[in-house]
């Protein structure tokens, strides 16, 4: 493996836009396995079916039929915007494996609001070599007229690793924050470090639509603590950030992305 480390930078680089964007997917799938999707309204579970075969097929268009043309995401992702990000996850992983578990459902007037926790594994073959992807999101969306009027994302994390023997990590850090509070962003490699020279990465930003398409990327600097250990403080007025970390070793490289909401007290 390349230890140069602008070779590195320009690696997870290349890779981000998938860390953020390979979670719209997983909230569409999947869910007609779960034992307690046999209660959903026939309709609405013929509706979920559609939905699953579509993006199975990796049938954009018809897709993208299922959302209205006013879809608001907690991102602020638009339609146009959602089928970008699609269309580039499924060049770069054309076959995903889901495992969907429909955790509650319920009515509110017109509207059907289905929470559900998705789980994604996945590899590809990028220049000569193997990436893994496995990524865990839980998400609410609203159903009106057999269509998504709008989806939340209620927490997430995804983790990539390349190389022969990528670091193992352990990412801390909270899902929900008060405005204003501090709090510890810890990525902690678990394993003996061996003498082994670490480079390495922190980054925590607001998410926005605009990143999905086009990340940001990471500065690599020396780790002299088996780790990343930050503290951030959350912004005054309620959000959702991002939380990134890489890690990277001459025998392989672990990326983390995890969600944290921000909320009044």
């Amino acid at each position: 493996m390349n230890n140069n480390p602008m070779a590195k930078q320009n690696c997870f680089k290349a890779i981000a836009p998938l860390l953020l964007s390979v979670g719209i997917l997983t909230t569409l799938v999947g869910e007609v396995r779960a034992d307690s999707a046999e209660t959903i309204p026939s309709d609405l579970r013929a509706t979920i079916s559609e939905i699953e075969k579509a993006a199975n097929a990796q049938d954009l268009s018809k897709l993208m039929n299922f959302y209205n043309a006013n879809f608001t995401n907690s991102d602020g992702l638009t339609v146009e915007v959602m089928g970008q990000a699609l269309e580039q996850v499924w060049s770069n992983y054309p076959r995903l494996r889901y495992q969907t578990t429909i955790e509650s459902w319920e009515q509110q007037g017109d509207l059907f609001v289905v929470e559900t926790l998705t789980q994604m594994d996945g590899s590809q073959i990028d220049q000569g070599r193997a990436i893994s992807l496995n990524s865990t999101m839980r998400s609410r969306q609203y159903f009106q007229d057999q269509q998504i009027i709008r989806q939340d994302i209620i927490s997430e994390q995804t983790e990539l690793k390349t190389g022969s023997q990528p670091p193992e990590l352990k990412a801390i850090a909270p899902d929900t924050v008060t405005v204003g509070e501090k709090y510890s962003f810890d990525v902690i490699v678990t394993e003996p470090l061996e003498n082994k020279v670490l480079l390495g990465a922190a980054l925590e930003e607001k998410t926005a639509s605009e990143l999905y398409i086009n990340p940001s990327t990471l500065e690599l600097e020396p780790l002299s603590a088996g780790g990343i250990y930050k503290v951030v403080t959350a912004p005054l007025l309620p959000d959702n950030h991002w939380l990134s970390a890489i890690v990277v070793r001459s025998d392989g490289i672990t990326m983390v992305t995890k969600r944290v909401k921000i909320e009044r007290d």
